[in-house]
C-alpha cells in the first residue's frame, strides 16, 4: 500500500501547475480530525435540542405553576365560602330544631358546626381537596337534617292547623263538658261537649282546617256539622239553624259552617260544641 499520494491543482487560465504531496499519516490525521469535530457538532447540536426541549418544559412547568396557583388561590377561597355557609346553616338550623322542642334533636351524624381557618398541612393541592371533600360531605349531611327539619316544620303546621282552637261562636258556657244532670230526665248523664248559649243566627265557624263529613239534620242535634281535621281530631257542631257546608267541603280555620239555632233536641237556641280524638270525646275548653 503506498505511503505517499500527489495531488495535482490544474487551473483552467493555464497558470503553473501545482503538485502537493499527501503522507498516508497525514490523511489518517486529517480523518480523525475530521471525525472529531463531526462528533464534537454533533454532541453540540444534541445538547442544543436537549436544551431546548428543558427550556420548553421549565416554560411550561412555570404557566402550570402558575396555573395551581392561581386555583389553590380559588380553592382557598372557596373552602372559606363553604365554611361560612355551613356555619350559617347550622346557627339557623340550630335555631329552628330548638323552637321545635326535644323532638328535633340534631341527629348525631350531622356535625353541629364546622369552621376555622386552613390547616398548617394544607400546602398542596391533595390536602386542601381532601378538606374540601370532607366539607362538602358535611354540607351533604346537613342539607339532610335540614331536609328532615322542613319535614318537621310541615307535620308541625299541618298538625296546628288541624288541631282545634278557639271558640267555634260569639256566646256564653250554659253547660260545661262531664256529667251532668239531665235537663230531660233528671238523671245523671254524660255530656261530651260544651253547650254556647247565643241569638239564633249567631255565625258558627270551623276551630281548625279539615273536610266536612257530615252536614244533616238528625233527632237529638237537629242541624249538625261534623268536621274531620286529620291526626284524630273531629268537631261536632249541633242544634244549627242553617247549615253552610256540604260533605266534602274542605274548610279552613274561621270559615263559616253554620248559624246557630234551637233544631233536634234542645232546650233554647245555643251551639252544642264537641271534640274528639280517635273517637273519644275531650274537653273543648282546652282548646278555646
Amino acid at each position: 500500500m503506498a505511503r505517499r499520494f500527489t495531488l495535482m491543482y490544474i487551473p483552467d487560465s493555464g497558470k503553473r501547475t501545482r503538485r502537493y504531496l499527501v503522507t498516508h499519516r497525514l490523511i489518517i490525521s486529517a480523518l480523525a480530525v475530521a471525525s472529531v469535530c463531526v462528533l464534537v457538532l454533533g454532541y453540540i447540536c444534541v445538547d442544543y435540542y436537549r436544551l431546548q426541549l428543558d427550556q420548553q418544559q421549565f416554560t411550561r412547568l412555570l404557566i402550570e405553576n402558575s396555573e395551581q396557583r392561581q386555583q389553590l388561590s380559588h380553592l382557598t377561597r372557596s373552602f372559606g365560602e363553604l365554611q361560612r355557609d355551613v356555619v350559617v346553616m347550622a346557627g339557623a338550623e340550630a335555631r329552628v330544631r330548638e323552637s321545635l322542642g326535644p323532638d328535633a334533636s340534631v341527629p348525631k351524624a350531622v356535625p353541629v358546626g364546622i369552621g376555622g381557618a386552613l390547616e398548617t398541612s394544607a400546602t398542596d393541592m391533595t390536602a386542601l381537596q381532601k378538606q374540601i371533600n370532607d366539607l362538602r360531605l358535611a354540607i351533604d349531611l346537613r342539607r339532610e337534617s335540614q331536609e328532615e327539619v322542613r319535614d318537621l316544620l310541615n307535620d308541625k303546621h299541618s298538625l296546628a292547623s288541624a288541631t282545634p282552637e278557639g271558640w267555634p261562636t260569639k256566646g256564653w258556657l250554659t253547660s260545661y263538658f262531664g256529667m251532668r244532670e239531665s235537663p230531660y230526665s233528671g238523671e245523671p248523664k254524660m255530656h261530651e261537649g260544651l253547650d254556647i248559649g247565643a241569638n239564633i243566627g249567631t255565625s258558627v265557624t270551623a276551630t281548625a282546617d279539615g273536610v266536612v263529613v257530615k252536614a244533616t239534620t238528625e233527632p237529638g242535634f237537629g242541624k249538625v256539622v261534623m268536621i274531620d281535621h286529620g291526626y284524630g281530631y273531629r268537631t261536632i257542631f249541633g242544634h244549627n239553624s242553617k247549615l253552610m257546608v256540604t260533605p266534602g267541603m274542605r274548610v279552613k280555620r274561621g270559615d263559616k259552617i253554620s248559624e246557630v239555632g234551637n233544631t233536634g233536641r234542645s232546650t233554647g237556641p245555643h251551639l252544642h260544641y264537641e271534640v274528639r280524638l280517635n273517637g273519644v270525646p275531650i274537653d273543648p275548653r282546652k282548646f278555646l
